[in-house]
């Protein structure tokens, strides 16, 4: 087992990352309970998988469980879904001593974490993230979140959690599909910031989607050190934790116009944004032509989709993609505000990006 510290003060806390470990839930959390109840928010395909795994793990030290079971998807990450959890965690009487347990992937960690945020002005929350994508990133840092019909995880807050638990064991009924999702965030951190873990993702990327043990481990652990490096620097996003967005002001736009539905996973949105990122930085003579390419081929290799044509049959609207991209919580006074590449492994913020250059971009990709 892993263990890594986010370094936040008073408010540090560590992100554990191993197998095995929803069945020492319990033990792990018990010291951070001022009374032994938690109210554990979860959807219903990860409660009906692994939901009597982890209530016998709390009720095995005498911690009780509330459930509060969700729809899964996307959709659920809205205000409507905020109001519906925010009612069930007042119907059961918590105080702001108890705990909520966010049992899931990335949109029941940002919902529950959330309403963790706003539940009497503030209640202490813990992350089970049961998806690769939620356990390498939206666990760990503290951003929380819901969508708005005007964009994606634009009404929010930061609140920490007082514990990650990733248990690797739960990839295992992860489907195929989630597994890219989840695999696509990992590549990033070799983009933005190692070049080293990315070459080393060049050659183990297949281990890491066949769930082989080392591998996983490794590459898990590997994206949340540098998680918590950056937001241990830079927690509320002022600096150096924008690189973390890298392909998502791209992705972001992709899923806007897609509906936030299955046609288009975060995770596929955040690959096909990243290979945008790397070709526009080339466009932009930012960085070389092959290291986009050999970005873009990192990212086709693991199955995601690397162009505008792989995530929609019909042509997208490049102005209606910009004024998405205007509505990106990274942008400031209506300028542009993208993350992109000098080479493999150096990302950076780029501000005032012209918006003709990049609507001039989509439609050399294929954009109308």
């Amino acid at each position: 087992m892993s263990r890594i510290d986010v370094g936040l003060g008073d408010r540090s806390y560590q992100v554990l990352v191993g197998p095995g470990l929803i069945d020492t839930a319990g033990e792990a959390m018990a010291p951070l309970l001022k009374r032994r109840r938690t109210a554990v928010v979860s959807d219903e395909t990860v409660w009906g998988l692994h939901g009597a795994r982890l209530t016998a793990a709390l009720e095995r030290v005498g911690i009780a469980v509330s459930p509060v079971i969700v729809a899964p998807g996307e959709q659920t990450k809205s205000f409507e879904g905020l109001a519906d959890v925010s009612d069930r965690l007042l119907a059961l009487e918590l105080d702001r001593g108890d705990l909520i347990t966010a049992f899931g992937g990335g949109v029941v960690g940002d919902l529950a974490g959330f309403a963790a945020a706003t539940y009497k002005r503030g209640i202490d929350f813990v992350q089970i993230p049961t998806t690769l994508l939620a356990q390498v990133d939206s666990s760990v840092g503290g951003k929380t979140a819901i969508d708005t019909p005007r964009g994606k995880n634009l009404v929010g807050a930061f609140h920490q959690p007082r514990l990650v638990l990733a248990d690797l064991d739960v990839l295992a009924t992860l489907p195929a599909r989630e597994m890219r999702c989840g695999y696509a965030e990992v590549i990033k951190y070799g983009l933005l910031g190692d070049f080293s873990f990315f070459e080393w993702l060049e050659t183990h990327g297949g281990e890491v989607l066949a769930r082989e043990p080392a591998a996983l481990a490794h590459a898990v652990a590997r994206s949340v050190e540098m998680k918590a490096e950056i937001v241990a620097e830079d927690e509320t996003e002022q600096g150096r934790r924008a690189l973390l967005n890298l392909g998502h002001t791209f992705g972001h736009a992709l899923e806007s116009e897609t509906g936030y539905g299955e046609a288009l996973l975060h995770g596929e949105a955040v690959g096909a944004g990243m290979a945008l990122a790397f070709r526009f930085s080339a466009a932009q003579g930012l960085c070389a032509t092959q290291e986009a390419a050999r970005a873009t081929a990192a990212i086709a290799a693991a199955g995601l989709p690397t162009t505008l044509a792989e995530v929609s049959a019909t042509p997208f609207a490049a102005e209606r993609l910009v004024r998405h991209m205007a509505q990106d919580k990274k942008a400031e006074g209506g300028r542009l505000t993208f993350i992109l590449a000098r080479r493999l492994g150096e990302a950076f913020v780029a501000k005032d990006v012209d918006a003709f250059a990049v609507a001039a971009f989509l439609k050399s990709e294929g954009a109308v």
